[in-house]
């Protein structure tokens, strides 16, 4: 399983199936508002484009069997957290419950902490997504605790869970 699964760089021409994937409320209401409903080809483009010229972003496509399945990334921090990067995932509703994100994260766990000059890598997930929560655990993640109804999402406010993962942990 783990060998059919790759983290490529994304480009011009995953355009439309990246689009039609990330078109899906489910995967809306467990990201951040910057991730729009509907999404459409011209946001996967920006997007993908916005990835391509980033300095402060290491964003890979998720792969399963030469197919998108997701996107991937690691998002620098700034200042005193100049070496603590931000884990963000999502994957296609067609790939969920196949362990397909959990070993998406594992490599990049892997990639990050190999290729980028870092200590520690932290993912945040709504109270909601408890899916999500358990790739993180899965991967040794420490739970840190909850931001009691800091986010806002689709007209509620919602606690936010905070993981991590320091290199000597992994």
């Amino acid at each position: 399983m783990e060998n059919d699964i790759q983290l490529l760089k994304l480009e011009k021409r995953h355009v439309k199936s990246f689009a039609k994937l990330a078109n899906n409320k489910q995967i809306w209401k467990n990201m951040r508002d910057i991730f729009p409903h509907p999404y459409l080809e011209k946001h996967a483009k920006s997007f993908i484009s916005r990835m391509a010229e980033s300095s402060n972003n290491t964003v890979f496509g998720i792969f399963y069997k030469d197919t998108l399945a997701g996107a991937i990334g690691l998002h620098r921090m700034e200042d005193i957290n100049r070496f603590t990067v931000e884990l963000g995932y999502w994957t296609g509703e067609p790939f969920w419950n196949k362990g397909i994100t959990s070993i998406a994260v594992k490599k990049m766990i892997q990639y990050g902490f190999q290729n980028l000059d870092i200590n520690r890598i932290f993912a945040s997930t709504l109270e909601t997504n408890i899916a999500s929560q358990r790739v993180l655990l899965k991967n040794n993640f420490i739970f840190e605790g909850i931001s009691r109804k800091s986010a806002y999402k689709d007209g509620v406010f919602l606690d936010e869970h905070r993981f991590s993962l320091l290199e000597n942990e992994r």
